[in-house]
């Protein structure tokens, strides 16, 4: 090595050097007990539902939904659910890991069988979506999440027919969410209130967006026929959004 190569690497190995320690600063900061970073802005701390929002809610999320332990770990900081067994109907239509869902931390619901992964995602959705649109739109919370069922061993319904692929109900992995029930008691539904264009149509299409944020797949009456009365949420899927 010339001198000269050398004299041009000394810049670049101090900068390593001076990034290395940083991030193990940064690092140290993160994971030591007594961080003065909180809770729920600290990427090394797992999900807790009760915590606000914050940019890395969403990877934290992500995190939570990769093993049954994590999911239901999560769950339990925004839910009231009981854990089960697997369930295996055949090897297209199955729960695993089934939970039943009675309510996320603020609402609830009828009781609901399905996977924790679903459950988690519509707690999350309540968490920081719903709850919070109902309070700008109507100035109080949602009691109660009406929905139509997660696991359903089927295929696909189109508008043509029957498709021969299995729907993601056949494996709980979404749910079918018709409408609300206030805290005073006022109902709002689709099928009633996506075009009445008031504080109701305004709060239904306020929190199909924010679901988007929160699910894979979000499909509703803007999509076709079949979803007028209610949204489809997936917890798998590549973004759709209608």
């Amino acid at each position: 090595m010339t001198p000269e190569t050398d004299r041009k690497r000394r810049p670049v190995l101090r900068w390593a050097a001076f990034l290395l320690v940083l991030g193990l600063v940064v690092w140290q900061g993160l994971v030591h007990p007594r961080s003065p970073i909180p809770d729920a802005w600290n990427p090394t701390l797992p999900l807790d539902l009760s915590q606000p929002e914050t940019p890395v809610t969403g990877w934290k999320l992500t995190r939570a939904l990769a093993s049954p332990q994590t999911c239901l770990a999560a769950l339990g900081t925004g839910a009231t659910f009981e854990a089960k067994p697997d369930f295996d109907e055949s090897p297209q239509c199955h729960i695993r890991p089934q939970v039943v869902l009675n309510g996320t931390a603020a609402a609830r619901l009828q009781p609901l069988n399905t996977r924790c992964q679903t459950a988690l995602r519509l707690a999350a959705w309540d968490r920081y979506g719903i709850q919070p649109a109902a309070q700008a739109h109507f100035g109080i919370g949602v009691r109660e999440i009406r929905h139509l069922s997660s696991y359903n061993c089927r295929s696909m319904r189109t508008t043509s027919g029957r498709a021969a692929r299995m729907s993601t109900h056949a494996t709980a992995d979404a749910i079918d969410i018709t409408g609300f029930t206030l805290m005073d008691g006022r109902q709002v539904s689709l099928i009633d209130h996506w075009t009445a264009q008031d504080a109701r149509s305004a709060f239904l299409r306020d929190i199909r967006d924010s679901s988007c944020r929160w699910f894979r797949v979000t499909l509703g009456p803007d999509y076709n026929r079949l979803h007028a009365d209610h949204f489809h949420l997936q917890h798998t899927g590549w973004g759709l959004c209608r």
